[in-house]
């Protein structure tokens, strides 16, 4: 098997070669689910016409999500004896653009966000250089964005099945003192030493073992798991199989959430390319030693995310959870050991191997080991996926990185961990981004969505959606979640609607710390932590809205009103054309009124004027 793995990798690093060092152009568009949304396959779609009139002949590369999100679409051009080029937010005459300049024109300088090569051009920075991407260190995402997630040979030429060798050459124990020494912990919110729970499966009775890969990435804002299947499925099949390998499991299952359909798509060509190279199949571990993956899709119950849950829906029955201990790696699927860990962590696993234990903690803290990647997103200037260390701090992350607030406003909060996790202050902003400091501020790291707002966000109302959020997913196998996230939704829309009272706060607290000690699963022990985040970071604007009847942030629609500025307005009747209650009079060319008696504050006159007429401003309930 060696052997033969051996000539693979020779000969897809010859193909490599072939294509980094082409005689001919090389395009890389980013299709995956981001840049698809921006239209990059329309994108694409320009650049093949333009270029496939002229006697000119062009290599397409279809990659992943180089991260930039905020970019998109992104496109990649290397020209024989040039440098390599990445531009950045190409719409259809951008396209035409680099077209022309493919086939022979200039460079087209507006679009250039960096060169990727060792070649430079004066005044377009190298990409790592750049500020979206000079915090950052590479490594689970080092090929999203580079290989084409369809062709096994670009992810073996860059070092792809490798650590699985090398685990096939270790011995049991070696394998587990690897992961052990790396420091790797579960990248699912729990944050669980994968030796730990690897050693438990190992030695939990019992001859069959499975692997199950949890990709039910269910967190609003989240999308670090749907990318990397997009863009390096590979990496997450060599992570299972190494699993198996190291726990003695024959069989591995992908829960996939059904919304991904692109990572499906992809999954299943790349276990397709797996089973052919001899990756997965009857001998993938040894002669005589089968792995295989199968794929299921999940139907969206965010609750599915949690081990037990997710067991029970692949075993055909309603996803819910069941009581712990006994914990999945000693009786897991259809009652045998199994070892789950989320898409980020398996793709760690093989790093680790491919790497050794050493490398991959050379990153991070004493007890964070290792790179973290984060869905940056929200009111901030550059969204997008983003890897770091585990340490780098919050404020690093979101005025670094990220670029600061986005249209001029100032920052509020942050939220990390998702429903699950809490909000923090601007004072907050400095501490490390590891499992305890997290803990320790009131919040979780999650799975890695990390949201941000600004001044208009209205805490108790960001608090109040995430709560309408958790009461929907909640599956009401017990009480206090199926009870108590709906009583303490129904406190918060009081809040929000003018109808507070003053015991309201204590109430929600006591109710919150029931809920956690109560509740069965992972959802309902979490679910109150941006209530609770917000009534310790954020009191007063609870005080505003209980006490004072106002909304500080004038988010609420029960305790604001829309007023017209006379010296601003000139009659445009935009506002009132897209009024969708007639509420809004005035004859072209003069002063308009908003009728309040009518009004439904939907904020649409307020989008939709150009010259600032149309305020926010306080009103009682």
């Amino acid at each position: 098997m060696t052997a033969g793995f051996e000539q693979l990798r020779q000969a897809a690093e010859e193909q490599w070669d072939r294509l980094t060092a082409s005689d001919t152009p090389v395009i890389t568009v980013g299709t995956a689910t981001c840049g698809r949304s921006a239209g990059a396959l329309d994108t694409l779609d320009v650049l093949r016409g333009e270029l496939a009139g002229r006697d000119l002949e062009v290599r397409f590369v279809e990659v992943g999500c180089l991260g930039p999100c905020y970019a998109e679409p992104l496109v990649t051009v290397s020209l024989p004896g040039a440098a390599t080029v990445c531009f950045a937010s190409v719409d259809l005459k951008g396209a035409r653009k680099i077209a022309a300049y493919v086939a022979g024109g200039e460079l087209p300088e507006d679009l250039a966000l960096a060169t990727t090569g060792p070649d430079s051009i004066p005044g377009i920075p190298d990409l790592m250089d750049t500020p979206v991407m000079k915090g950052q260190v590479r490594r689970v995402l080092r090929n999203c964005g580079v290989v084409d997630p369809g062709d096994i040979g670009h992810s073996l030429a860059r070092g792809a099945y490798s650590g699985l060798q090398r685990a096939i050459e270790l011995e049991g124990d070696a394998r587990i003192a690897e992961l052990e020494r790396s420091g790797l912990r579960g990248r699912g919110g729990a944050g669980f030493p994968v030796s730990r729970k690897w050693n438990f499966c190992i030695d939990a009775p019992g001859d069959t073992r499975y692997v199950i890969c949890n990709a039910d990435e269910g967190d609003p804002g989240a999308f670090m798991n749907r990318s990397l299947l997009e863009g390096d499925p590979h990496a997450v099949l060599e992570g299972m199989i190494i699993a198996g390998l190291t726990i003695g499991a024959a069989e591995g299952f992908i829960y996939c959430r059904a919304e991904y359909p692109l990572a499906l798509e992809r999954l299943a060509v790349a276990i397709e390319q797996a089973e052919q190279a001899g990756f997965l199949g009857p001998d993938a571990l040894g002669p005589g030693r089968p792995f295989r993956i199968k794929v299921k899709e999940g139907a969206g119950a965010f609750v599915c995310g949690e081990e037990t849950a997710l067991i029970a829906s692949l075993e055909g029955r309603r996803g819910m959870p069941r009581p712990r201990p006994p914990f999945p790696a000693v009786s897991g699927l259809w009652g045998c050991p199994t070892v789950i860990n989320n898409v980020e962590t398996l793709a760690s696993v093989a790093l680790i191997f491919q790497h050794g234990a050493d490398w991959y903690a050379e990153y991070g803290t004493a007890r964070s080991k290792g790179t973290k990647t984060f869905a940056l997103v929200g009111n901030v200037k550059r969204p997008g996926l983003v890897e770091v260390p585990l340490g780098t701090t919050l404020r690093e992350m979101i005025f670094d990185i990220g670029g600061g607030i986005s249209s001029g406003h100032q920052f509020k909060a942050v939220q990390t961990g998702g429903p699950s996790g809490g909000c923090l202050p601007e004072d907050k902003l400095d501490i490390p981004v590891d499992y305890e400091s997290l803990q320790e501020a009131g919040t979780i790291m999650g799975s890695g969505g990390i949201v941000v707002m600004d001044e208009r966000t209205c805490m108790v109302d960001f608090a109040r959606y995430f709560l309408d959020f958790a009461a929907d997913e909640s599956c009401g196998e017990c009480g206090p979640c199926r009870l108590g996230t709906r009583q303490l939704l129904r406190i918060l829309e009081d809040i929000t609607q003018g109808k507070g009272s003053a015991s309201d706060m204590e109430l929600l607290e006591g109710l919150s710390h029931n809920v956690m000690r109560g509740s069965l699963c992972g959802l309902g022990q979490t679910a109150p932590n941006p209530v609770l985040t917000t009534l310790r970071y954020f009191r007063d604007e609870y005080v505003a809205h209980i006490e004072s009847r106002t909304c500080p942030a004038l988010a609420c629609r029960d305790f604001i009103a829309f007023e017209i500025d006379e010296e601003m307005c000139n009659g445009c009747t935009a506002c009132a054309v897209l009024c969708p209650v007639d509420g809004i009079t005035g004859d072209r060319d003069h002063l308009h009124e908003i009728n309040a008696a009518v009004c439904i504050k939907c904020g649409v006159c307020s989008d939709t004027c150009s010259f600032g007429a149309v305020e926010t401003v306080s009103a009682r309930p």
